[in-house]
């Protein structure tokens, strides 16, 4: 007996069957029950998304002969003639092979006659848009005005190529690219009902391979159950198939960035040539997996079903990597990808794109060894993950000379000292002075700004306080609407009374007073800056 393709053999029979576009199975069903169907319907969007399944079932609800309904019975003539493809009063054309105007007007000959054996007599018309002008034309009339028995399903996966006179004639539906976790799980209910085990992260990076395509994603199933035997989906064989980089390879990658050993990180980039990887692809995986990060943390938890990264690892690496850290290795990935097919050695390339993420990252090592301050928790690598290390001086150590005590009088420019930067200085600015009691720092932090309070952003002001101090301090934040004035408000403040000076300044300027004088010149306040001089 021959063998059917997977994306035959489990091709729906019915709306209830189909994964995803409910928008489209909604309509569809409300017009058929409440028998208020249109004569002409256009199904578009990406190949593999269910635009012939839908129109195909939707042929059979319209001539079931049980009756017109959303649910067709499946069983009687029509059904099974339907879904054998033999049914005579469905007229599918392929308009990619039929694209002359004689052939248009040959199938529209017969519109004027009833049908043989249903209710209506369906012509669905494939890749439509691969008509001609001469064919649209042909078929603008008959479509604007069909006798009641003939109703109309097109599909394209190019709409924008149709006139818009044809358009406007039909009820447009687009179908939608699927979800990977909706492919994921129709490949599961295949797999378990075919007897096959399956891995879970090897049907995920199926289903990414697909690309929205459930049609894809079959026939690379097809290819897989090839290529291992049929007798299982393992994540290492699919990697294989695909041509896919192994995720330890891209976890090691990320560690090596969050510790930030540049000699460590281009020493393992060197190990990856043995494997003659596609450096394109490592870069899309270490992307995929730091924006999967960035998500983590901001959630704190995963965005979906994480089948792909194990959970202590995804973890480790939210703890490890700050947000602002997260942003921008992401965007130097990005970049480093269209660049990479630019550079004469693909390898270097990817190494100057790993030593970039570093070396443009704000408070990198070299930065902070220069200025003796710390921007960041130190991250040290051990075996089965990344922790944070104190990053504070000992306790007996004493604070160097002519610092300021840390107190409310003092706090405002204490600030202006711990050299932090980024969101954890955006952090410690609009933070006020709450107490000191023992090791225990006490600040007040508006709610307003409760945002930017993350527990990266808390380690590396706590670090930057305990270098400062001389001791290890603990914070703790707490919410205060009335709290003293900040760093951030005393900066509002002095700014608001900067622009106060230079418009009084204006104001009163001779040269200004005059030309209101003689030429009855405004002043638009609101366009008044200080100068740099007066910010000064």
């Amino acid at each position: 007996m021959s063998y059917t393709a997977l994306a035959r053999k489990w091709r729906p029979r019915s709306f209830a069957e189909m994964s995803g576009q409910e928008h489209v199975l909604r309509s569809l069903g409300n017009a058929l029950n409440e028998n208020r169907v249109h004569h002409a319907f256009l199904f578009t969007g990406t190949r593999g998304v269910g635009k012939t399944t839908i129109a195909r079932i939707f042929a059979k609800c319209l001539n079931c002969e049980r009756g017109q309904s959303a649910e067709p019975c499946g069983k009687c003539g029509t059904c099974l003639d339907i879904d054998a493809g033999r049914y005579v009063d469905l007229i599918e054309v392929d308009a990619a092979s039929r694209t002359k105007v004689e052939d248009t007007r040959d199938l529209l000959d017969n519109v004027q006659y009833l049908p043989s054996r249903g209710r209506f007599k369906i012509y669905l018309i494939d890749e439509v848009h691969m008509l001609s002008q001469h064919s649209f034309n042909a078929l603008l009339k008959t479509l604007e005005e069909p006798p009641p028995h003939v109703k109309f399903l097109l599909a394209t996966t190019d709409p924008q190529r149709l006139p818009v006179t044809v358009l406007s004639r039909c009820l447009q539906f687009n179908l939608k690219r699927l979800p990977v976790s909706v492919i994921v799980a129709r490949l599961a209910h295949i797999l378990d009902a075919e007897g096959v085990p399956a891995e879970p992260a090897a049907l995920r990076l199926l289903a990414t391979a697909a690309d929205g395509s459930l049609r894809d994603a079959l026939s690379l199933l097809d290819q897989l159950l090839a290529f291992g035997g049929g007798k299982s989906v393992s994540e290492a064989d699919t990697r294989v198939m695909l041509g896919t980089v192994d995720r330890q390879q891209v976890l090691q990658l990320a560690r090596l960035l969050a510790a930030r050993d540049q000699a460590a990180l281009l020493a393992f980039a060197r190990t990856l040539e043995q494997w003659s990887p596609d450096y394109v692809q490592m870069l899309d995986e270490l992307n995929s997996l730091l924006a999967r990060v960035a998500l983590y943390q901001t959630l704190n938890g995963p965005y979906d079903d994480e089948d792909l990264v194990p959970a202590e690892a995804m973890a480790a690496l939210a703890e490890a990597i700050s947000p602002e850290d997260l942003q921008l290795y992401y965007q130097i990935g990005l970049l480093g990808r269209r660049d990479l097919p630019l550079a004469v050695d693909q390898p270097a390339g990817f190494a100057m794109t790993l030593l970039r993420m570093l070396a443009f990252r704000p408070g990198s090592v070299e930065d902070t060894a220069a200025s003796g301050t710390s921007s960041a928790t130190p991250v040290a690598v051990r075996a089965g993950g990344i922790s944070a290390a104190a990053a504070a001086p000992s306790p007996g150590q004493s604070a160097p000379a002519g610092k300021l005590e840390l107190n409310a009088a003092n706090w405002l420019e204490i600030v202006g000292k711990l050299g932090l930067s980024g969101m954890a200085r955006q952090l410690a600015a609009h933070c006020a002075f709450g107490g000191l009691q023992g090791p225990v720092l006490k600040l007040l932090l508006d709610p307003r700004s409760q945002s930017i309070r993350t527990r990266s952003n808390e380690e590396k002001l706590a670090a930057a306080l305990s270098g400062y101090a001389g001791e290890n301090l603990r914070l703790q934040i707490e919410l205060a609407a009335d709290a003293p004035v900040t760093a951030a408000r005393e900066r509002d403040r002095e700014a608001d009374a900067r622009l106060a000076n230079a418009r009084a300044a204006l104001e009163e300027d001779p040269n200004i007073q005059a030309l209101r004088e003689k030429m009855g010149a405004t002043i638009f306040v609101e366009s008044i800056r200080p100068t740099r001089n007066e910010e000064s």
